[in-house]
């Protein structure tokens, strides 16, 4: 199944005053076995162009590199998976489409976890856990009791996201979470490295 309990999802608006190839480099140096790469207002091009940046940055630290939803950049990056938005593609189809890789699917509700698992995903990222700016339009955060109600009922390693620090991630872990899903947490940090070590400790690995 999946071999990280640390899972880095982009966002370049975050990585300023450097570029997200860069803080990706500086994640990945610092021990980030699997990004994410999730930026939906670039274009087809432009969003090829960032996917062999970071191909290529993942490749050099052996971390896996997942592509929201579009499997045929994932195809021609030689991504090691695809991640399917809750309204995205349905991993049954992205497994078709993509046999040889990991799939990873966001539910933002039980019964979202329920049919990701039943689709065939890998994996499930649930949440927002804690209130996050990323996810206000998602409404309300669905809280830790929500978190523990989805790794009791879904089969397959289930990791928390939103809102996620080093400070709250412990208690994703004891409501049964594989791991945790972060973005602003380690982009936005002016100190990468000590921020993913303190992830290190409190996961028991990255």
């Amino acid at each position: 199944m999946i071999d990280f309990k640390l899972y880095l999802v982009t966002n370049r608006r975050l990585c300023a005053p450097g570029s997200l190839e860069q803080k990706i480099q500086l994640a990945c140096r610092a021990g980030v076995r699997a990004v994410q790469l999730r930026e939906k207002d670039l274009s087809g091009r432009d969003l090829y162009r960032q996917a062999q940046l970071l191909r290529r940055v993942t490749r050099e630290s052996g971390a896996r590199l997942f592509i929201n939803d579009r499997v045929d950049i994932a195809l021609v990056c030689g991504a090691d998976g695809i991640h399917c938005p809750e309204n995205g593609l349905p991993p049954d189809t992205a497994r078709r489409l993509f046999p040889r890789g990991l799939i990873g699917a966001s539910a933002h509700s039980l019964d979202a976890a329920v049919r990701a698992r039943l689709s065939g995903a890998d994996f499930v990222v649930f949440g927002p856990v804690f209130p996050t700016p990323s996810k206000i339009k998602l409404g309300p955060p669905q809280g830790l009791a929500a978190l523990a109600a989805v790794t009791r009922h879904v089969s397959l390693p289930v990791l928390a996201i939103g809102g996620i620090s080093p400070d709250n991630a412990f208690l994703c872990l004891r409501c049964g979470a594989a791991g945790v899903a972060v973005m602003s947490a380690i982009l936005a940090a002016s100190d990468t490295a000590a921020v993913i070590s303190e992830f290190a400790q409190v996961l028991g690995g990255l």
